[in-house]
């Protein structure tokens, strides 16, 4: 039997790509997607995203989403409790294995690998050490198709948020931009693809800027709450809309 799997969730483009490659290779069962979601906003932790959205996208690819959502403000501690909860659940119904779309952050891998490792569960890394801009290259050629909804104000201006994921997008981009966005650099929501049954309609609604303090900062911050902030840390959102 194959290994059953969470897949930790974003609905980004990285997500995206690594969940198509261990469908190909049918390495493992998955057992849910697995998503962090604003209790106050019903939002994506982070990216912005409503969560009828995320869940029209699940459907598409036709697999269960799992949210797990977050009270605004939520510590470490909490949010690390709150996770932990959750994988031991998932370690309870059978899972062995938790897969990340993450490609060359090394702290962030060995934070996910110790957290997984204390519920007894196996990290895996589809995507791991291969070049960004060969994955972008991969992800087009295979047919996926994105919207960028979240941008970092330090690195990217509003007119980045909103636009569609493809080769102008990026080469758009700073030279100092990560062209994967692997530093948070900006984030995307995928709305169709080689393994969706539908694409998920789309519209673009306003583009807003909201800024953070960081007590309120978690690993995957809730970052659509608007907060005072005493630092230059912000972001802008595009507001994707069912169509």
């Amino acid at each position: 039997m194959k290994p059953l799997a969470i897949f930790n969730w974003s609905g980004g483009k990285d997500s995206a790509l690594a969940l198509h490659r261990i469908q190909q290779q049918q390495t493992f069962s998955l057992h849910a997607l697995f998503t962090t979601v604003s209790q106050t906003h019903a939002r994506v932790t982070m990216h912005g995203v409503r969560e009828e959205l995320m869940q029209a996208q699940a459907n598409a690819l036709g697999l269960p989403w799992q949210p797990l959502y977050l009270p605004e403000g939520a510590s470490m501690p909490l949010y690390n409790q709150a996770v932990a909860q959750a994988w031991t659940q998932f370690k309870n119904d059978g899972v062995t294995h938790g897969i990340f779309g993450d490609i060359y952050l090394e702290d962030l891998r060995q934070y996910r690998e110790e957290q997984l490792t204390q519920v007894g569960i196996e990290a895996a890394f589809p995507l791991w050490g291969e070049q960004p801009m060969a994955l972008l290259e991969e992800f087009w050629r295979a047919g996926f198709k994105a919207k960028v909804v979240c941008v970092n104000g330090k690195h990217l201006d509003a007119s980045f948020a909103g636009r569609d994921l493809n080769e102008v997008f990026v080469r758009d981009l700073p030279a100092h931009v990560d062209p994967c966005g692997e530093n948070g650099e900006y984030h995307s929501f995928v709305y169709d693809g080689p393994n969706f049954r539908r694409p998920v309609p789309v519209q673009l609604g306003e583009v807003v800027f909201r800024s953070y303090a960081p007590a309120a900062q978690t690993q995957e911050d809730d970052c659509f709450a608007e907060k005072p902030a005493p630092y230059d840390t912000g972001f802008w959102f595009c507001d994707l809309l069912p169509a």
